[in-house]
């Protein structure tokens, strides 16, 4: 039973075909818009009036979507849409002077439509990948990868040629998985259907108590427990309950679950039957980002199968009343959609906006039912789970951060690519096994996470001492980390959803704030203004964007103070600066003296 809302019966140029195909569901808002531009290039004012009247909306809540969405056009775009990935990996492989090259190469400026219609040019968020950048998006579903001069100067005379994709040299479009390290989840995937057979043994309370015994966290950043998320689901009222996998994979620097989707969407699908077995769940989405569109196929393809095999559908594994389907749902570039709420209005057909919690999506999801939302990684492992019992996962890790965790690695290192290894592991461990030399920073979890310097690098991961989203990046001491902090403050200036003032406008001043530091008219009062910005968004935005915009901000300065005091106009500490003040600060902001004494050091 295939959910209707995400499968289109007809792809045709005609609004009301389109609409009709989707069952004129207003959840399905986002995934018609997506269709209708890719037939037509752009969304007009007439398309969206065609979708407002047909779906039963105003032209305002149709306008609204299609403007929050970086992926929707509501002005004409070129035949080629090139985006380049802006990550700060992208960057220190030379991304920006590629960007130029093309530029100057098609005689179009950076955020702009070609005289003649044929090229637009732009940067976009971290593509996911990292590991083999440079990389750029053509017409948000064609990934090129290890972009160079050479690869540049080709593209553009196969652009002005207007030549079709597919003549394009097909090198260019290999995404590697690059593999470096497998412990449990990277391993060749087994049977499908064996963890199912396993939980549909076990029954869904005994593998409800298998999930809580093994003590599984959502590896999404958060780290929830797993199981207790699935039995307060269980447990709310509501005739329906609805699982979704969170594959908006967005943190900068964050790939392995490319990597999964790539090889293991088995896994993926079949760990989300297992929380539906347990839930007692019909239907399920798997939220897959826009960077990503380029998997679609091969996810839909693996559906198929499963449906084939017996594995989702009607009656799965001939048990009577298991009823449970997939649908998948493309976003449209959000990066705030990795948040679980705002990847529920998006579903929804909505702008992505994070609800105000309580009710919690366990209690109050997907249209109003109960609903379990996982990342991909956290599906995987429970199927390993579901195989070998909770005390077998729980035995590997630590007691509080339980199994193994992938890691993303990208950087100054030689071996780019992902790892997994169980918690509990060392950097100093990681940075031997990439590769790195001479590194002066780690950035942890992305730009939400943490900044580690030398002195840290005997630290874990773990929850309970660096806890992580899968983020590894290196950088080492030829490097600006001034200018790191700074790439981040304008990612998330850029990624605000609006919503609340602090974040909007906090993540704005910030930005603004560093730009004024890199042109060297900055002065102690604006590393001051900075910390101030800092305390006022942790303490006062709607979700956790605004609340850990700052983070990269706040260890860089702590760690690598003389990148910023060497952009000031007055060095060091102008009159009336109070050291002891200084170090309370950093204590408060890290909670470790060792950061407040690595400070003293370098006043």
């Amino acid at each position: 039973m295939t959910p209707r809302c995400l499968t289109p019966i007809v792809s045709t140029c005609d609004t009301g075909s389109v609409v009709a195909g989707y069952g004129a569901q207003p959840q399905a808002l986002l995934q018609i818009l997506r269709e209708l531009q890719a037939q037509r290039g752009w969304l007009s004012p007439e398309t969206l009036g065609g979708v407002a009247g047909a779906l039963g909306l105003t032209l305002a809540q149709v306008q609204g979507v299609a403007g929050f969405y970086r992926f929707l056009h509501t002005q004409p775009v070129g035949a080629y849409r090139v985006l380049f990935s802006d990550n700060v990996s992208d960057r220190l492989l030379g991304s920006e002077a590629l960007l130029a090259d093309l530029c100057r190469r098609l005689g179009v400026t950076p955020g702009r439509l070609s005289g003649d219609g044929l090229v637009s040019v732009d940067r976009t968020s971290c593509t996911g990948l990292c590991d083999q950048g440079p990389a750029l998006l053509i017409n948000h579903h064609q990934v090129v990868t290890q972009l160079n001069a050479e690869r540049v100067a080709q593209m553009a005379e196969l652009m002005r040629a207007r030549a079709p994709m597919p003549q394009w040299p097909p090198e260019w479009f290999e995404v590697q998985d690059n593999i470096r390290r497998a412990e449990l989840l990277l391993r060749e995937p087994g049977a499908p259907g064996a963890a199912l057979a396993a939980a549909l043994a076990r029954g869904p309370q005994a593998m409800l108590a298998e999930m809580k015994r093994s003590n599984l966290r959502g590896r999404g950043g958060a780290g929830f427990a797993t199981g207790l998320k699935w039995e307060l689901c269980r447990q709310a009222a509501g005739a329906e309950r609805v699982v979704v996998c969170n594959a908006d994979e967005g943190e900068p620097g964050t790939f392995k679950d490319r990597v999964l989707l790539r090889r293991h969407a088995h896994d993926l699908f079949e760990g989300m039957s297992i929380a539906a077995f347990v839930l007692g769940a019909r239907q399920g989405f798997a939220y897959l980002r826009g960077e990503y569109r380029f998997l679609l196929e091969h996810l839909q393809s693996v559906l198929q199968q499963r449906r084939d095999a017996g594995l989702l559908g009607q009656t799965i594994l001939g048990r009577a009343g298991f009823d449970f389907d997939i649908a998948i749902h493309v976003g449209a570039g959000a990066y705030v959609c990795g948040e679980e709420s705002a990847l529920i209005e998006s579903l929804e057909g909505k702008r992505g906006t994070p609800r105000i919690r309580p009710p919690f999506p366990v209690e109050h999801g997907y249209l109003g039912h109960p609903t379990v939302v996982n990342n991909v990684e956290t599906f995987c492992a429970a199927i390993h789970i579901a195989l070998h019992g909770g005390e077998w996962w729980a035995a590997i890790g630590t007691p509080q951060s339980t199994g193994t965790k992938i890691h993303s690695v990208s950087g100054d290192c030689a071996r780019p690519g992902v790892y997994e290894y169980p918690f509990g592991t060392r950097i100093a461990h990681m940075l031997d096994d990439c590769g790195a030399r001479h590194t002066q920073a780690v950035q942890v979890g992305g730009p939400s996470g943490m900044c580690l310097s030398p002195y840290e690098f005997g630290r874990r991961i773990a929850f309970e001492d660096v806890p992580t989203a899968g983020a590894f990046m290196v950088f080492d001491r030829s490097r600006d980390m001034f200018e790191v902090a700074r790439g981040f403050s304008h990612f998330f200036a850029h990624e605000s959803c609006g919503f609340c003032t602090p974040c909007r406008v906090g993540t704005a001043l910030v930005a603004k704030r560093m730009d004024k530091l890199a042109s060297g008219q900055g002065s102690r009062y604006d590393i001051d203004v900075l910390f101030e910005l800092d305390k006022l968004m942790h303490t006062t935005t709607h979700c956790g964007l605004g609340a850990s915009a700052c983070n990269v901000l706040r260890d860089t300065i702590l760690k690598f103070r003389p990148a910023y005091e060497q952009r000031l106009q007055s060095l060091y500490f102008e009159p009336g600066f109070d050291l002891d003040a200084e170090l309370s600060m950093a204590r408060l902001m890290t909670g470790r003296d060792d950061a407040a004494a690595h400070l003293e050091n370098w006043t």
